[in-house]
């Protein structure tokens, strides 16, 4: 099972972090400090950001749940191609959720991008000259950000998590360009679909030491009649925080999948 063990532990990490930098609020709340005065250390600024540094272990800041890149409300229409193979899907979760859902992640496939950027568990990026690394926890997965000056290629083999470049916008301001993408992944867990044709723009600002913002604009004409753009969202840094193993191992998942769905030992099946 990659998530079923796992994921408790992460989140447990992430909700102690949270209650640690929230901790030095607390003497101030026993000792009220008068209404003109208030203790600087309730509410440390974040250092300022790096320069054209992204380095660091990423969560994003939601619900807790999978979320999706740009909400199930503010989908363009789809084409015709698109609606067929979006009716053909059977999501397990969300509005559309039934049993025997064919979710590509439910079997095993790797869940691709940018739907792996909206899963409640951190990814790190790693930068070295000519390129930043994106490793994610989820499946154990990486993305390269070509950042040596190369183009786009032409016409890319489709594979899980595309082909990407980027340059710097300023100090603070990441900009990537990405295409080549199969399509056997969803752009969310309704099972939204993508062509090959696929072309993602991505701008990723670090604000600050711990804050970065992340916006996502998906172009593609075969599936949808205009561009599907993401609301700004919030990732946050994890000092000290590791990234754990989370690979997708079938006999585990399914396994899972056999032990949920048979009654339990001694009644009878409703």
């Amino acid at each position: 099972m990659r998530s079923r063990p796992l994921r408790l532990p992460t989140i447990g990490i992430a909700a102690i972090a949270a209650a640690i930098a929230w901790s030095p609020a607390a003497p101030a709340q026993q000792s009220p400090q008068p209404a003109a005065s208030k203790s600087p250390a309730s509410k440390a600024a974040p250092a300022p950001a790096p320069k054209r540094d992204l380095t660091g272990v990423w969560q994003l800041k939601g619900t807790g749940s999978a979320e999706s890149a740009v909400p199930e409300a503010d989908m363009p229409p789809m084409t015709p191609w698109a609606k067929v193979r979006y009716d053909a899907e059977k999501p397990g979760y969300g509005t559309r959720a039934g049993s025997d859902g064919n979710d590509p992640i439910l079997q095993c496939d790797p869940i691709g991008f940018p739907r792996i950027m909206y899963m409640p568990l951190p990814m790190e990026f790693i930068q070295v000259p000519g390129r930043v690394v994106q490793f994610f926890e989820r499946e154990h997965e990486y993305r390269t950000i070509w950042t040596d000056g190369r183009s786009l290629p032409q016409d890319p083999d489709p594979t899980w998590f595309g082909y990407a470049v980027g340059h710097w916008e300023g100090d603070d301001t990441l900009v990537v360009e990405s295409a080549g993408y199969n399509d056997r992944t969803w752009l969310a867990p309704t099972g939204f679909p993508h062509s090959e044709d696929m072309h993602i723009s991505e701008r990723i600002r670090r604000v600050d030491s711990d804050t970065i913002q992340y916006q996502i604009t998906i172009t593609d004409p075969k599936s949808y009649t205009r561009p599907a753009v993401g609301p700004q969202r919030i990732y946050q840094r994890r000092p000290g925080a590791e990234l754990g193993e989370l690979p997708c191992v079938w006999s585990e998942e399914n396994s899972f999948a056999k032990r949920i769905r048979e009654p339990a030992a001694g009644k009878p099946a409703k």
